[in-house]
């Protein structure tokens, strides 16, 4: 086992890896940007070094400052989180070049996953449903004419190394190929350097099932269930729950061997998650994210496991600690992600923390980086905290979620909280009964804004 590991990240998510190293007993190292000096993850970590300025470009995605931070305290591993370098394969590389070891899979799958044309197929070849779609790129506006013909109306344009909603345009029909085609090409230049798009089946009303998975790397996987993340904000999710209120037991077994089948063939190792469309009864893959998830932790509120010890344990070497047998459902997880956002246009509202009260009691669980008197910089993604809660069924999930959020306190800084004890006003939320457009829709309709 390792003894010491560095987290390349900042906020709660380093706080969620210093916890699970120091119950491992593994030392830990936080690094953080001139803005974050002040930041709980420093203060909690067993060391700290600063590898730069406020930007992140110069800070937390400074590969050289982080492989230097790690010569300095002799840490031996790197865990990622999620964001920033988590999903860089060649930032991989170089840790296995300097003798480091990457929490999480190869950099041989992060490339394969991160170009989606690549995923697609990869996961085609390995028995995984997808889409309909193009087969590959479409380099021109005449083949994306052709293609929308032939797979039918409504399609939607994806840059090829899109992510977060970007690169994303939908063509209700014929007439509107040309605009979403430039713009997804336009957008995937922007913002990845890349105008390469393809084109899939734009189904109307989905719901957004992802799985999670997790293999050892020597050739055995498993797969911990679903979860239904369908209330979504511009492709940004913002309600998480687990196991999915329209997913069957026999749904789950079938895609989740699918999933884990795919993985063990491929020889894994740590997390992942395969995100799938679901409608009327069928799953369609549209793409894999090989690193943790932030809403990882309904996983382990319903199968009792802890997510980071076991992407530690099997980086440094060791099987999985359980089996697809001793995976079993008890109950109901959900999570919101509370962001610094002024309602209702989401604009990031940084700003300093006057009062901070997290919610406590039975089945309720706050990953949160704040702090009274935390000035919360302006410099990077506007979440703050992580409110989960677990039930022994959803609708005890949801009474504990409303209470929960009644208790929450952060002061200083306008939030989304105000959206969240909107919702479970809502009789669809209450019931389940929503894809991924309800919430953009209700937005429309309540905030007069999408």
């Amino acid at each position: 086992m390792f003894n010491k590991i560095l987290i390349a990240n900042r906020g709660e998510i380093a706080l969620r890896v210093i916890r699970a190293a120091r119950e491992m007993g593994i030392g830990s190292v936080a690094v953080h940007s001139t803005a974050d000096s002040d930041a709980m993850h420093v203060r909690m970590a067993d060391e700290s070094v600063c590898i730069g300025p406020p930007s992140s470009q110069q800070s937390y995605l400074s590969i050289p400052s982080i492989v230097a931070a790690c010569e300095i305290t002799g840490a031996e591993a790197i865990h990622p989180g999620y964001g920033f370098l988590s999903e860089n394969a060649g930032f991989v590389q170089i840790l296995e070049d300097h003798g480091l070891t990457f929490i999480g899979p190869t950099a041989a799958h992060i490339r394969i996953m991160g170009d989606k044309i690549t995923a697609k197929d990869t996961m085609k070849d390995l028995g995984v449903p997808c889409v309909p779609g193009s087969d590959g790129g479409v380099p021109t506006l005449e083949d994306a004419k052709r293609i929308g013909e032939e797979i039918g109306y409504p399609v939607i344009i994806k840059a090829t190394a899109g992510g977060g909603g970007k690169g994303m345009k939908v063509a209700q029909t014929a007439a509107d190929m040309e605009r979403a085609f430039m713009t997804a090409r336009a957008e995937g230049k922007s913002n990845f350097g890349n105008d390469e798009v393809y084109i899939e089946k734009y189904l109307t009303t989905p719901r957004h099932i992802e799985i999670q998975v997790f293999g050892d790397g020597k050739g055995r996987a498993v797969h911990l269930g679903e979860r239904d993340c369908s209330l979504q904000r511009r492709h940004q999710k913002v309600f998480e729950e687990a196991p999915g209120p329209s997913i069957t037991a026999e749904e789950r077994a079938r895609i989740g061997k699918v999933c884990a089948d795919a993985m063990a063939n491929i020889n894994y190792i740590g997390a992942g998650t395969i995100e799938f469309l679901y409608e009327n009864g069928e799953f369609y893959f549209i793409e894999m994210n090989t690193r943790l998830q932030v809403e990882h932790p309904v996983t382990e509120g319903i199968f009792g496991v802890d997510l980071v010890r076991e992407q530690i344990r099997v980086a440094a070497g060791h099987d999985m600690s359980f089996t697809q047998e001793d995976l079993k459902i008890n109950g109901h997880a959900i999570e919101v992600r509370i962001n610094a956002e002024k309602l209702p246009t989401f604009s990031p509202c940084p700003g300093k923390i006057t009062q901070y009260h997290a919610p406590g009691g039975l089945g309720v669980r706050m990953d949160s980086a704040l702090y009274d008197g935390y000035s919360i910089p302006p410099y990077y993604d506007s979440l703050i905290g992580k409110l989960i809660v677990h039930g022994r069924d959803r609708p005890e999930a949801l009474a504990r979620l409303n209470r929960a959020l009644g208790e929450l306190i952060v002061d200083g800084v306008d939030t989304t909280i105000p959206l969240f004890h909107a919702l479970l006003q809502e009789k669809d939320v209450l019931t389940g009964d929503y894809n991924i457009h309800w919430l953009e829709h209700w937005l429309e309709t309540n905030l007069g804004n999408a």
